[in-house]
């Protein structure tokens, strides 16, 4: 079965067209709009490309995707390597049942699909198959949280409350084009289940500027500040950094820690940044309030016996409209505008 674009007769299809989902009589895809600020640099399709990489000099790497190739970067693998490529259909339950059984024979399987599809049809089939044995099966993502405008049928926002009660499974989050190529080359070699959210296509660099070193075990400060502290994780993270170069005019000193990966948490680092005195703590995610990366670093924090001035910004525990992402970012609070409205609002 051929990768193909959501259409009239699929059930990869939401009830909106890209024409009727773009708001105020725009004509934006809801499917096509950056992430990221106009004018940064982009890579192509880092995901597929990192992992042609690591297929060069590994002959255990393999790709599933049910009927997404085009749509998680994994054709570029496909392309390369075809001989290790299995397109699994419209069957995600069927793509983790291979996949864990290409990784008992000692393959290295990287199983691709959106979001939605892997956390709400294959939950069962990646808990009993995959993380109950903790075989090495990465199972990575295309839009997660609110990274599509189509609607509830396409948008992931609870797909990390999902997975954190998950034992065994690591949970990755890259901020950008940088981060998803390290990230790849990491989670090829860790010896348990992987869950990595992509961002896919062309994919803004963010984090190479920085000096970034992607580390499965440790949170990473990107910048420092005394009066507001960002926990960040995925492509808020591009848009902490934003919002904090945007609040120095108003003479407010932001440091931005970028939080990678979910679980395992890096607790030691997180509560190390948030015991120092004096700044505002706040959680900024592509995710639902409920259960994502705010609600495991307040408790982690409440555990400690820390008790910072602290603040989530993150999308509504309900299901969110349709529409041109740009407009869903300003709606739900997660552009560099309405973060940086809303930080002043709180200092």
């Amino acid at each position: 079965m051929s990768d193909a674009a959501p259409g009239p007769n699929s059930r990869r299809k939401s009830k909106f067209t890209p024409r009727q989902a773009a708001t105020g009589g725009a004509r934006t895809s809801a499917m096509i709009a950056s992430l990221d600020a106009e004018g940064r640099q982009t890579v192509a399709a880092p995901f597929g490309q990192a992992l042609c990489d690591l297929a060069a000099t590994r002959d255990d790497i393999v790709g599933l995707t049910a009927d997404l190739s085009k749509y998680t970067d994994l054709h570029v693998f496909a392309k390369a390597y075809p001989e290790r490529f299995y397109q699994m259909g419209m069957a995600e339950q069927v793509m983790i049942s291979a996949a864990a059984g290409l990784a008992r024979e000692g393959f290295t399987p990287f199983a691709t699909t959106y979001a939605v599809f892997a956390s709400r049809r294959a939950y069962d089939f990646i808990f009993m198959a995959i993380a109950e044995e903790n075989l090495p099966v990465r199972i990575v993502c295309a839009l997660p949280g609110l990274t599509t405008g189509y609607g509830p049928s396409h948008q992931a926002t609870e797909d990390l409350a999902i997975f954190r009660g998950m034992p065994n499974l690591t949970i990755v989050d890259p901020c950008c084009a940088t981060d998803i190529t390290q990230a790849t080359r990491a989670i090829a070699d860790h010896p348990g289940p992987v869950y990595m959210r992509l961002l896919r296509g062309q994919v803004p660099d963010v984090l190479s500027e920085y000096g970034y070193r992607f580390r499965l075990d440790r949170a990473q400060m990107i910048r420092d500040g005394a009066d507001v502290l960002f926990i960040s994780t995925g492509f808020m993270t591009m848009r902490t950094l934003d919002a904090a170069t945007a609040l120095e005019a108003d003479g407010i000193d932001c440091a931005v820690l970028h939080v990678p990966v979910i679980k395992p948490l890096d607790i030691q680092t997180i509560r190390a940044e948030a015991a120092r005195a004096g700044r505002l703590v706040v959680t900024a995610e592509n995710h639902s309030i409920t259960g994502g990366l705010g609600e495991a670093v307040a408790a982690d924090l409440l555990r400690a016996g820390l008790h910072p001035a602290f603040r989530s910004i993150a999308l509504p525990d309900e299901f969110l409209d349709a529409g041109a992402l740009p407009t869903l970012h300003d709606q739900y609070g997660l552009s560099v505008a309405s973060i940086t409205a809303r930080v002043r609002s709180w200092l």
